[in-house]
């Protein structure tokens, strides 16, 4: 019997988060000369590390002052959302069914390891998770392979057999380089957008994991 698992980017995926991402990213660069139009997000920001995005915005800084940039616009970001996240409608339900599958998964994000505690935690889903690389695990963010490279990599798996959820274009881009398959969700991108992934959710609500791969790898 194969073996196959699934990757979850976080942002999007397991909580609607980017349109808090969206305040605090305009917030933040309004307040640095920076205004941001929806072209920009989408082609500069999303589904990119901070190191690439504030480069593509600010051009080279030195290190510390880049990481500085980076954790005050994330501290601004959690501080926004805390009050209001919750786990997309249908994750817990979804990862109970991987659960008492015994279906390997991860999670593989541009997210740097403080928005993944505090996403973990205000979930409540940090148990499900045991495999989980974020920005400091790679040298290029999405649309590189990269991320979903070395998270087939850590799971043990050849990325042929790993499925992917993303939200983002660069997202989708960077796993099917990986070789992965890809679901795609609408919480940033309409259906249409996302035309290029292999399957479309609105969210996890009534899907079940086995049915999923045998639609995916027949």
């Amino acid at each position: 019997m194969n073996i196959y698992a699934i990757i979850f980017d976080m942002d999007g995926v397991l909580v609607d988060s980017n349109p808090y991402h969206k305040i605090a990213l305009n917030q933040f660069c309004a307040k640095y000369g920076h205004h941001l139009t929806e072209e920009g997000l989408r082609n500069k920001i999303y589904g990119r590390t901070n190191k690439e995005w504030i480069t593509n915005l600010f051009g080279v800084l030195p290190s510390d002052q880049l990481a500085q940039y980076g954790e005050e616009k994330e501290a601004l970001y959690r501080e926004l959302f805390d009050k209001d996240i919750q786990p997309v409608s249908g994750l817990i339900d979804f990862l109970g069914l991987l659960d008492k599958h015994s279906i390997p998964r991860a999670i593989g994000t541009s997210a740097p390891r403080s928005n993944v505690d505090f996403t973990l935690l205000k979930t409540g889903i940090q148990n499900f998770f045991s495999i989980i690389l974020d920005e400091s695990h790679v040298t290029h963010g999405k649309p590189s392979p990269e991320i979903y490279l070395n998270v087939a990599k850590k799971l043990g798996l050849p990325p042929q057999r790993c499925v992917v959820f993303e939200d983002s274009l660069s997202g989708v881009i960077s796993a099917k380089k990986a070789g992965t398959k890809v679901v795609g969700i609408t919480t940033t991108h309409t259906a249409q957008e996302l035309s290029e992934t292999d399957f479309i959710i609105n969210d996890f609500k009534n899907l079940d994991p086995i049915a999923l791969f045998d639609k995916l790898f027949g």
